[in-house]
């Protein structure tokens, strides 16, 4: 986690601006201006001149999900936020500090993709770490009330190294918590997942049936929706997309 420039006063206004870099991906072949790029986004401020406001806090959240280049050293600079170049132009002369130099940038990102910022833009790193093995059992022990079925749990995870390493990432937790919890709960629920692989399965199970419930009529089984998902996750890895959207 990454941000840039610092404020110089509580009284200052400032504009929120969160842009999800995947939903930038879908933009990488587009030439606009900055203003254009935020008027896209964000209806609200056509009204207003953002070059006008006294500070603009712009949230680039994922830069790790990135799919165009970060060219530092090579990119065009550009000043003017009417002025038209690709977005991955745009965003790195946000970084540098050219576009609306009183900005704060504050990105979010697997350190790999940070790593390709220059130092002299970072004006402060944050790192978020995930859970040690005490807080991997407060975790538990505040999400499941029930002391027997939590204690099973958490002795399974141990068991399993895999299983138990991955719980450092507290959203693993909580598909563990909900996998787990759920398949107690079920005569027929088949063996207990011993991989990730059987953990992230049985947790897309339960999703996809949650949504069926809830906004489909669907007849598809879950074989034929987890072997239709696996076929195309294949061949997007076959094509070299580690992530893919709908118009990938």
């Amino acid at each position: 986690m990454r941000s840039t420039q610092s404020s110089t006063s509580q009284k200052e206004t400032v504009e929120k601006s969160i842009m999800n870099m995947r939903e930038l991906n879908l933009m990488k072949v587009r030439n606009l201006s900055l203003m254009e790029l935020l008027h896209f986004f964000f209806k609200e401020i056509k009204e207003r001149n953002i070059s006008s406001l006294d500070k603009v806090l712009f949230i680039f959240d994922g830069l790790d999900e990135c799919r165009f280049p970060l060219d530092f050293q090579n990119t065009v600079r550009l000043c003017d936020v009417t002025e038209s170049a690709s977005v991955h132009v745009l965003l790195i002369n946000l970084i540098k500090g050219n576009l609306l130099p009183s900005a704060l940038i504050w990105i979010t990102s697997r350190p790999a993709a940070a790593d390709q910022i220059p130092s002299e833009c970072v004006h402060r790193v944050t790192e978020v770490r995930g859970f040690n093995d005490p807080q991997k059992e407060e975790y538990f022990r505040k999400r499941i009330s029930d002391q027997s079925l939590r204690n099973r749990i958490i002795t399974h995870l141990k068991s399993l190294r895999s299983l138990y390493i991955m719980c450092h990432i507290p959203v693993f937790c909580w598909i563990s918590a909900t996998v787990l919890e759920r398949m107690s709960g079920e005569a027929e629920s088949g063996e207990i997942p011993k991989t990730l692989t059987q953990m992230y399965t049985h947790f897309l199970i339960i999703q996809t049936n949650v949504i069926k419930k809830k906004y489909t009529k669907s007849r598809e089984t879950d074989t034929e929706m987890v072997l239709k998902l696996g076929k195309l996750t294949f061949q997007q890895l076959m094509k070299g997309n580690l992530i893919f959207l709908r118009k990938t």
